[in-house]
């Protein structure tokens, strides 16, 4: 009867994975549905990257010690299991003798631990890519069954396969993004940016074709508009289309500066090797950053500092131009900064500004690395 209670756990748990399209509701909704149907009381889920750095995406049911501040104890500290998996000696589900992070949240007498001291692991992964670490726990036991790891095991598998194959959706729902993004900017290009070259052309022979003064100022500012509107077009077709990101970061954003006639002077320090997400995201808060320089600071000069440390992602956008009051109690001032501020938080990050009327204004980027 156990084994078949097991196995309709698992395609339950499976039919709730083929349903999932987002990646933290599938955990949890996994978790929650694991914990329900066997003897675990709680759980939590590590993603782990690829220089170790882990980070807390799921948990059900956790005791309050554990889910104090925010999970404090689980989010920060050492423990057997994440070090084992950072050296690729954790292979499959185990039991785990001693949890520092269990430990310190008990020592910490932070609300009551509910006989939680002992956790069984095991790895999540897809074939040979490897995504972090599920981690299940019951009261009051200190060693876990060979069923019990073994169900953990294929419960491990399934989600391994979910998340690779959420992974892949949205590589394809990337791919198809920056397909719309090239066909969008070849339209613009072809159309809208010709006209308004055209206009500006026809204006400037109005110009010479005329001796009435009112006749020539006319002209003068429709040029004048429409050469700010080209400028605005262009823009557009590189936030849609960025040409020479191929070539490196520093080149892309330097080039989209001179672009917009800023004078930009670059600092880096630390080696800049991105994954592909954080390099398009530096780029376009870099887009926008310059933007609001252009078209607010008053000024066409700004200056740009990235700084790699062993933990974080440091990206500064500086400029000494008009400012404004910057109250972090209220809402972002534009749809532009709160773009930037989202993109940040997407990679786990955040994204503050420091400014004052007259002393211009520093956008600070901090992002895990």
């Amino acid at each position: 009867m156990k084994e078949q209670s097991n196995i309709t756990l698992l395609k339950e748990i499976a039919e709730l994975l083929n349903e999932e399209t987002e990646m933290i509701p599938m955990l949890k909704g996994a978790l929650s549905k694991f914990l329900h149907g066997t003897k675990f009381k709680t759980g939590w889920i590590f993603f782990i990257a690829e220089k170790g750095k882990s980070q807390l995406v799921a948990h059900e049911q956790l005791p309050e010690a554990l889910k104090y501040n925010d999970c404090q104890h689980l989010k920060k500290g050492g423990c057997w299991c994440v070090s084992k998996y950072r050296n690729k000696q954790l292979k499959k589900a185990s039991n785990i003798i001693e949890c520092q992070r269990i430990e310190n949240a008990i020592e910490a007498q932070f609300g009551d631990h509910a006989g939680i001291t002992h956790h069984a692991t095991v790895p999540l992964q897809s074939g040979g890519e490897r995504f972090g670490l599920l981690n299940v726990a019951k009261p009051n036991t200190i060693s876990y069954t060979e069923e019990e790891l073994e169900l953990l095991e294929s419960v491990a598998f399934q989600l391994g396969s979910a998340i690779k194959r959420i992974y892949l959706t949205k590589q394809e729902q990337d791919m198809a993004l920056v397909k719309e993004r090239n066909r969008l900017a070849r339209d613009l290009h072809d159309s809208v940016n010709q006209l308004l070259f055209s206009v500006t052309l026809t204006s400037r022979a109005g110009i010479e074709m005329t001796d009435q003064q009112e006749l020539k100022d006319t002209f003068r500012d429709i040029q004048q508009l429409t050469q700010t509107a080209l400028t605005e077009m262009r823009a557009l077709i590189w936030q849609l289309r960025p040409k020479g990101l191929e070539s490196g970061l520093i080149d892309a954003i330097k080039s989209y500066a001179e672009m917009l006639n800023i004078k930009l002077i670059v600092n880096v320090s630390g080696v800049l090797q991105f994954p592909s997400r954080v390099e398009e995201t530096l780029f376009r808060v870099a887009q926008e950053a310059l933007n609001n320089v252009r078209k607010h600071a008053g000024v066409g000069q700004a200056e740009m500092f990235i700084n790699i440390t062993p933990t974080d992602l440091l990206f500064v956008v500086k400029d000494e131009g008009r400012g404004f009051i910057n109250d972090p109690n209220k809402k972002l001032p534009s749809i532009g900064m709160q773009s930037i501020r989202d993109r940040v938080n997407a990679l786990g990050g955040s994204a503050d500004w420091v400014s004052e009327i007259g002393k211009g204004t520093e956008l600070l980027i901090r992002i895990p690395y």
